[in-house]
């Protein structure tokens, strides 16, 4: 499986992929993008099975990019991994077609039960 984890902090893309590693998920391929509009062209150009995101980033915030990817036909698996995690938010994601919405400060358990309902 592949993973685009896209997030404007290349700290968190790490802090990401560790936890990934931690809730049992470290053998996937992982691809990184910068900010929404660079993981929108990245997952035309890299195909990936699942688009962790962002919900806050420069140029293209996350849900700017689920809801272009959707406009688009696209029907990757996409879940957000945010600092924010408001039930306006949440309704949001899940309204434009995100699988999941991961709030900081997030535990590997968090992931894995995420993660179980796309891999």
């Amino acid at each position: 499986m592949k993973i685009l984890i896209a997030d404007d902090s290349r700290v968190m893309r790490q802090i990401v992929i560790r936890t990934l590693r931690q809730a049992g998920h470290g053998g996937h391929d992982i691809v990184e993008a910068e900010n929404g509009r660079q993981a929108l062209e990245m997952v035309q150009t890299e195909s990936p099975d699942l688009v962790l995101s962002d919900w806050n980033m420069p140029e293209m915030n996350g849900i700017d990019c689920l809801d272009a990817l959707r406009a688009a036909g696209s029907t990757v698996a996409f879940g957000f991994v945010t600092s924010e995690g408001s039930e306006e938010m949440r309704q949001r994601a899940a309204t434009s077609g995100a699988a999941f919405l991961i709030a900081k400060p997030f535990t590997p358990e968090a992931f894995d039960d995420a993660l179980r309902t796309v891999i």
